[in-house]
């Protein structure tokens, strides 16, 4: 079995308390997006600037989606999806 590392061992300390865990419950949406931004653009081997261009959206505002200090509305990332050749999809689980 993996050792935790630090981070994780201070995540799930931070976890411990019901107001931290309430907002990273409630940030979990938002992050599982970015996370999926990230993903499908290293997948693809794309940077930003490349993104940027096949989606028509400033590499400014990808940067500032991809570190969670913009949140995407759906429109944005439908552009975003067309500029990686896929669909948007949206799931409630």
């Amino acid at each position: 079995m993996r050792r935790m590392t630090n981070y994780e061992l201070h995540k799930e300390e931070l976890l411990c308390n019901p107001a931290i865990r309430s907002e990273y419950d409630a940030l979990q949406g938002e992050m599982q997006a970015l996370n999926a931004i990230i993903e499908a653009r290293i997948e693809t081997g794309i940077t930003q600037q490349e993104l940027a261009e096949r989606s028509g959206i400033k590499q400014s505002n990808i940067s500032r989606i991809e570190t969670g200090q913009s949140i995407p509305n759906v429109r944005t990332l439908n552009q975003i999806a067309m500029g990686f050749g896929k669909k948007l999809h949206i799931e409630f689980r």
